[in-house]
């Protein structure tokens, strides 16, 4: 179970499970490219002050399990991962852009939901298992 924090005159617990795919469903996240991918997201979380507590892909889409604080909106939490990671993975594999018209990485919608002390073990596992089939 995640630990329960305290602010300034609040205490929290809050965890989401988030999910996007890669546009058009490409299936171009594949070993070089989703080491540099989770070595960027987990550098983005530290920077934003976002806890990585689960983290897998599959060829086309990630999961995520991150812990925040009340102040850190979905919209914004989603903006930075999403921008900053598409931006530099494109720096770092620009062979990935061949077969993504209009240069975009990532689809622009994505799946949140909230992660509750009794579904987190569920979803710690349902993660850590999206390449096992």
């Amino acid at each position: 179970m995640s630990e329960v924090k305290k602010g300034r005159g609040y205490i929290y617990s809050i965890q989401y499970h988030i999910v996007w795919c890669v546009k058009y469903r490409q299936k171009i996240l594949n070993t070089n490219i989703e080491k540099s991918l989770k070595q960027i997201l987990l550098k983005i979380a530290s920077d934003n002050g976002i806890g990585m507590l689960e983290m897998e892909t599959d060829k086309d889409h990630i999961h995520l399990l991150v812990d925040c604080t009340p102040q850190q909106q979905i919209p914004s939490i989603i903006k930075a991962l999403k921008g900053v990671s598409a931006r530099l993975l494109f720096l770092q594999h620009p062979e990935i852009k061949k077969g993504l018209w209009g240069e975009h990485l990532w689809n622009p919608s994505y799946f949140v939901a909230t992660v509750s002390e009794n579904t987190e073990v569920q979803i710690r596992n349902y993660i850590n298992n999206q390449k096992v089939k």
